[in-house]
């Protein structure tokens, strides 16, 4: 560790007993989930945004979720997961935290379950699930956005294969990783959105809805 990356993690905050064995369950079981520095920015930023009802995409183990919940007061989260392992331990760490009422899983792909029949329209999106997939999911639940509200995209560097000449990237990667670049590009040049990057953790990517 160097000076700057103690200076940045002396600004995290203490974790509860169940947010530590989960970021240690995650570790142990090459779970992603997102990086102290980068969801300590996002939880900020929910802080100051007071959304009442979020949307997440990619649950993995609930850990994202229940930080969400815990920073922002009285809101709702509703976030999904398609794999089975992950749900089954979503389940159970959700249903040990304090903010399990304000939680709801839907389980199934993304791409292909009903959000919007079954749900008011959301303050805050917050997209951490298959890179490849970014604009797919940005083209399906932006339109459940306010006005005025935010999409938070996590990853945007890919563990740092985004930064790198495509040839250096490994062959089975460069598809999702053109798909990464083309949906940055189409997105900081959309003029319904304000966006800006934040190079924090893996790289978080801020869409104000105009």
């Amino acid at each position: 560790m160097n000076i700057s990356d103690a200076y940045t993690n002396s600004f995290i905050s203490e974790r509860s007993d169940l947010l530590l064995e989960m970021e240690q369950f995650a570790e142990d079981n090459y779970v992603p989930i997102m990086q102290l520095p980068a969801i300590e920015t996002l939880l900020q930023m929910l802080r100051i945004q007071q959304p009442k009802r979020i949307l997440e995409v990619g649950s993995a183990i609930g850990y994202s979720a229940i930080r969400m919940a815990r920073a922002v007061k009285q809101c709702k989260i509703v976030t999904i997961e398609r794999d089975e392992t992950r749900i089954a331990n979503a389940k159970g760490f959700i249903a040990r935290s304090e903010e399990a009422e304000r939680i709801e899983l839907i389980e199934g792909d993304a791409l292909e379950v009903d959000i919007a029949s079954n749900h008011e329209a959301f303050d805050a999106v917050f997209i951490d699930a298959a890179k490849g997939q970014y604009q797919k999911f940005f083209d399906k639940y932006s339109p459940l956005v306010k006005q005025g509200g935010i999409l938070y995209i996590d990853n945007m560097y890919m563990h740092g294969l985004s930064d790198l000449d495509m040839k250096d990237v490994p062959r089975r990667k460069r598809t999702m990783i053109r798909n990464l670049h083309h949906f940055a590009d189409w997105v900081i040049q959309n003029d319904d959105y304000q966006s800006t990057f934040f190079p924090i953790g893996d790289g978080l990517l801020v869409c104000i809805k105009k």
